[in-house]
């Protein structure tokens, strides 16, 4: 019977399969759209039927603030489906461009989060807040991490987006890219100084993160960066001993395991694949 163990080398590392997998577990988060519910105007907005939607405000300007059941606005919905021409016709009518919908998000947020790019640049370049959180404290950054996009986290950083916002599990950017083992995006925040010492509200650090959801490159950037593994989360737990409790043995005289040098902690070390 085969055992698992976790590879915590850069050069063993997860295969591509196990990877792709990894990095498709959630498909891009949509709005649960039934256009028979939509009204004309909402509706127009999110297929992008310009002349629609500006037809519809010349006769009533006011279209431009209405909502939908749930709470959503016509720029929210132009974003979620990436409808840039109707967003910039939107902010041309003075539409709000922080409004929130039912769960408190933007619709900055949801072009984040729904990967439209042109949105994104649309919004921030006309004054979109990148701060402002939903009702899980999440920001558009901690959306631009889960969505794994470096680019749209990068231009959020050029507007001024918080790189330590955190959300209602006291995560920050940098702790969600490791949670959901994002190593690119560890790396872009990283190389634009997140504080690699942060811990959630469990008191759980980067490192600790790492190895419980099982992501080698990332312990190993982590050792570089000299962080410490010897730091305890709420239960009194190192890194270490969740690399245990994943089923690891502890380095010793055996082949195949080795000590990495590092001026991290005492407790700092290297854990190989093994097959049982």
């Amino acid at each position: 019977m085969r055992k698992r163990l976790a590879k915590f080398v850069s050069w063993v590392g997860f295969s591509a399969r196990q990877r792709e997998h990894r990095d498709h577990e959630h498909p891009v988060p949509r709005y649960p759209i039934r256009k028979h519910e939509l009204k004309k105007f909402h509706k127009a907005a999110y297929l992008g039927d310009l002349d629609t939607v500006e037809v519809l405000l010349l006769h009533k300007k006011n279209f431009v603030h209405s909502r939908d059941r749930n709470n959503r606005t016509a720029l929210h919905l132009a974003c979620t489906s990436g409808q840039s021409p109707v967003v910039t016709l939107l902010i041309g009518w003075r539409c709000d461009l922080n409004a929130r919908d039912k769960e408190g998000k933007t619709a900055l947020i949801k072009a984040v989060q729904c990967r439209k790019e042109a949105c994104v640049s649309i919004l921030l370049e006309q004054g979109a807040d990148p701060n402002l959180a939903d009702d899980f404290q999440n920001t558009a950054l901690h959306y631009a991490v889960l969505a794994g996009n470096t680019s749209v986290a990068a231009e959020l950083l050029r507007y001024d987006a918080n790189i330590e916002a955190i959300n209602e599990y006291n995560m920050t950017p940098f702790l969600l890219a490791v949670r959901k083992n994002k190593e690119e995006m560890v790396k872009f925040l990283m190389e634009n100084g997140a504080n690699v010492h942060a811990v959630d509200k469990l008191q759980r650090s980067a490192l600790i993160l790492a190895v419980y959801h099982d992501s080698p490159d990332i312990v190993k950037l982590l050792l570089e960066k000299r962080v410490n593994a010897d730091s305890l989360d709420s239960h009194g737990r190192t890194a270490e001993e969740y690399a245990y409790c994943n089923g690891f043995e502890h380095i010793g005289t055996k082949t195949g395991f080795n000590r990495i040098s590092s001026a991290a902690g005492s407790g700092v070390w290297m854990l190989l694949s093994k097959d049982l």
